[in-house]
């Protein structure tokens, strides 16, 4: 058993690291690296321009520039940080496992019959722009879903009341 399936056995409160898709880890780096290497340069070179115009303490672009170093700056520590943290997780290393986890691409059927089709990722992977149908495992219905198989059924509390759904297949892509 692996150290995240142990993990995520103990229960998805107990979670001590925070997991990542590859996927999600090249979106967050990729941010890192254009603001790093294009956005910082680019509005350095703006400051650089407006200080040459004169007075400091009167001049507005001057302190814009400044304020948006400040913000790019406490964007990339903030994303520093988090890439740090991340422990990744290739799914498609993972097939053959039949229940869910992290990564896994899982499909359930509610009582009325309609299947859904949802991945298990973090809280910072929840972007349309990965995909669509990508549920945190932080969430009710992906706490729900971790270290299920195809057949098990899961009651997911949500604002309109219980509801239970019976898990039809789990893939790994």
């Amino acid at each position: 058993m692996t150290e995240i399936e142990e993990e995520e056995q103990e229960g998805p409160r107990k979670l001590s690291r925070r997991y990542i898709t590859r996927l999600g880890f090249e979106r967050l780096r990729e941010r890192f690296r254009f603001l790093l290497d294009e956005e910082r340069p680019r509005v350095t070179h703006e400051v650089a321009v407006a200080a040459a115009h004169g007075d400091r303490s009167e001049n507005y672009e001057y302190k814009l520039g400044k304020k948006k170093l400040r913000e790019i700056d406490a964007e990339l520590f903030r994303l520093k940080k988090k890439l740090e943290s991340f422990e990744v997780v290739d799914p498609a290393k993972r097939r053959g496992e039949e229940r869910a986890f992290f990564g896994a691409t899982v499909t359930y059927e509610d009582e009325d019959g309609a299947r859904t089709t949802v991945q298990i990722v973090g809280s910072d992977e929840l972007d349309e722009s990965l995909g669509k149908g990508r549920i945190s495992y932080e969430a009710p219905l992906g706490r729900a879903l971790l270290g299920k198989e195809e057949g098990d059924a899961v009651v997911v509390r949500r604002p309109a009341g219980e509801v239970e759904l019976t898990v039809v297949a789990v893939e790994w892509k």
